[in-house]
């Protein structure tokens, strides 16, 4: 019992008189439902499908399980997010990607309780988040540096200056590492943005409350909606679509199934798909060659006046 301004009595859980409801151990907790990030924005999967995910504390939270459908629209505001980031400044992509890291900076904490949840160690949880912070300041500040270390001026024995620069793939796919955490997370999917590419990130349902955390962080930071897409769901119902999209132009795969990648491999072959294999074996160093993975090379030519 609690004693209000007037001397009443009002029991826990009880309402106030004024339409609230006071705080106990009687309440229900709100539990959250990890929708799927298209555009900028939070929809529900148009399915209407979900599936549960006990987290080791024994909380169960729904994760929406995307369909076929919403990769569809994630590809729509993919390309219609694709033309203004990759014009963008190299400077500007710096400081919006450096403001991702701002902000995860803030809700440390925050992540290392999501990740313990996830049956990461406390410690571990800790390094994890510290070190994904760190690797978005390092691709930040690959932004306006990759051209210049990936460009060339070509010996020619024309009248002509021949050039060769780097340039955005375009909508690259993404299919995390169903047994990896937020540093695989954020080191496969900041080489895509970094190089001016827009991305659709397909996310294994155990990975999904966090990386639906970061969709959180990237919404409220200064990142175009459309540049990041991520969709939850189950991985055997997504894949076909990411191969066979034709609007999708390079499919990076970052699990560890290999007749999952044999089958990218397979739909990808009908329209020359750019299929980028960075299983756990393939993996590099973090650098800007991983940037590289989803570039073109421009190559053009200008005549040398007399």
């Amino acid at each position: 019992m609690t004693e209000g301004k007037s001397g009443s009595k009002i029991s826990e859980g009880q309402t106030n008189g004024r339409g609230g409801v006071d705080s106990g151990q009687n309440r229900l907790s709100v539990a959250k439902t990890y929708k799927i990030f298209i555009g900028g924005n939070f929809p529900r999967t148009e399915s209407g499908r979900y599936l549960p995910l006990v987290l080791s504390d024994g909380t169960v939270v729904n994760i929406c399980n995307s369909s076929r459908k919403d990769l569809r629209d994630a590809v729509v505001a993919a390309r219609k997010a694709q033309d203004s980031w990759s014009s963008r400044s190299a400077y500007n992509r710096s400081q919006i990607l450096y403001r991702i890291a701002e902000l995860l900076e803030g809700r440390k904490s925050q992540f290392v309780e999501e990740l313990v949840k996830l049956n990461v160690t406390a410690s571990h949880a800790k390094k994890e988040v510290l070190k994904a912070i760190d690797t978005i300041v390092y691709y930040a500040g690959w932004c306006d540096k990759y051209i210049q270390v990936f460009s060339s001026v070509n010996p020619v024995s024309g009248s002509y200056f021949n050039f060769s620069i780097p340039e955005p793939t375009g909508i690259v796919g993404l299919l995390c590492d169903e047994d990896g955490g937020l540093v695989e997370l954020v080191s496969d999917l900041l080489p895509i943005i970094t190089g001016g590419n827009t991305a659709v990130v397909h996310v294994p349902i155990e990975l999904a409350t966090i990386a639906i955390d970061l969709a959180e962080v990237i919404q409220t930071s200064d990142v175009p909606g459309g540049v990041i897409n991520m969709l939850p769901g189950v991985r055997a119902e997504l894949l076909p679509h990411f191969g066979s999209h034709l609007d999708i132009n390079s499919v990076i795969y970052a699990g560890r199934n290999a007749e999952e990648f044999l089958q990218l491999q397979s739909l990808g072959a009908d329209h020359v798909l750019r299929i980028v294999d960075r299983r756990p074996a393939q993996r590099r160093e973090l650098g800007p060659y991983q940037i590289m993975d989803t570039q073109e090379i421009k190559t053009t030519w200008h005549p040398v006046g007399k």
